[in-house]
């Protein structure tokens, strides 16, 4: 599986910006998608998955009610859409996918760097 981001960039806080996750290759054997984040100097986060049909989501705390996560089955895409930006929120944002049969996300985009200005 492929995956590759995009929509990333700098806006200011309050702001919105719409990342995409474009996926190829054996989408099949998908269970979820998901997206994470990593900030300067620390580890990586969940932030939000969604379901292979896009049935169920789940998001962290931190992003419930600002962040939704959707998806597009006909063209292979997850979309993360941010609202209301704080700049708690800069940090380079990866898709990855958690295959069927399997407990951690395997597969991983090359992330997309967002920054939020205060």
């Amino acid at each position: 599986v492929q995956l590759v981001e995009s929509g990333g960039g700098l806006v200011q806080a309050g702001g919105y910006l719409r990342l995409s996750c474009a996926a190829s290759g054996r989408t099949s054997s998908t269970y979820r998608m998901g997206w994470f984040r990593q900030a300067p100097g620390k580890e990586r986060e969940f932030v939000a998955a969604i379901s292979w049909r896009g049935d169920s989501t789940d998001y962290t705390y931190s992003v419930k009610g600002r962040f939704t996560i959707s998806k597009d089955n006909a063209k292979n895409t997850v979309d993360l859409q941010m609202n209301s930006l704080k700049p708690e929120d800069t940090a380079v944002y990866y898709c990855a996918v958690r295959p069927v049969g399997k407990a951690r996300y395997d597969y991983w985009g090359q992330g997309t760097l967002v920054t939020v200005s205060s």
